[in-house]
């Protein structure tokens, strides 16, 4: 199937500061552009993020979601229609899940190489967006959770642009199984090693991953997933 860059999204922090709810920044806020965007080494032209700690750097430079979820979540949460920047993603693609994209996929879009580097850990934020408290959770169990993209060569991308596939390094690391690895097999310690040795892995995976390998355990996931939401 043809991988096609549906729709770019972008957008800056903006503060949130209403009487239901608590003051807070996000950038997860984007909307699609239209013509030639320039993708640098850390991020689209026009676009941020506001917590620079767990989001953005070399590793999540582009946030890709896949349009043919938004259905599912438009029936979950009963809202709709979901519009392309909808979960925070700067890249809305068409023709790709996460049992068909790998880690280290080396793809060309526009002048622009890329390579997938992690899964998403979707976080609090997505879900004060849409006021479910249990959105990242349910994202994450579900394995609908998009992944993100290092930039190898920058360039320029636009909407319409074919996504074609270079180079596949490691097929057997796809970001379902990824995922499975980090969220549902905590306590394998084997699968976990094995997941940390792959090279093209993001380095904060590769570490969370060997430290669970070496014996410490899973990680505390309760204030990525809830934050002040819960």
């Amino acid at each position: 199937m043809t991988v096609v860059l549906r729709s770019i999204n972008v957008g800056l922090p903006r503060t949130i500061d209403t009487a239901a709810e608590d003051r807070w920044t996000t950038g997860m806020f984007k909307t699609p552009v239209t013509g030639s965007v320039q993708l640098g080494p850390a991020n689209l032209a026009g676009d941020g993020q506001a917590d620079l700690e767990n989001h953005g750097g070399p590793d999540k430079a582009v946030n890709v979601y896949c349009a043919e979820h938004y259905p599912f979540w438009e029936a979950e949460l009963g809202i709709g229609p979901l519009l392309p920047g909808a979960f925070g993603e700067n890249f809305t693609l068409t023709g790709l899940l996460e049992p068909g994209a790998c880690i280290g996929d080396i793809w060309q879009v526009g002048t622009a190489r890329l390579q997938v580097s992690q899964p998403r850990q979707p976080c609090w934020k997505l879900a004060r967006r849409w006021q479910r408290e249990d959105l990242a959770f349910r994202v994450q169990q579900s394995g609908r959770t998009g992944w993100y993209l290092r930039v190898l060569v920058p360039g320029a991308v636009q909407a319409g642009d074919h996504v074609e596939l270079v180079e596949r390094p490691h097929p057997p690391w796809t970001i379902a199984t990824a995922n499975e690895v980090m969220h549902q097999r905590r306590d394998d310690r084997a699968a976990a090693a094995a997941l940390a040795a792959c090279p093209a892995l993001a380095t904060g995976w590769r570490r969370k991953l060997a430290c669970r390998a070496g014996g410490a355990g899973p990680e505390d996931t309760a204030r990525r997933l809830t934050g002040p939401n819960g």
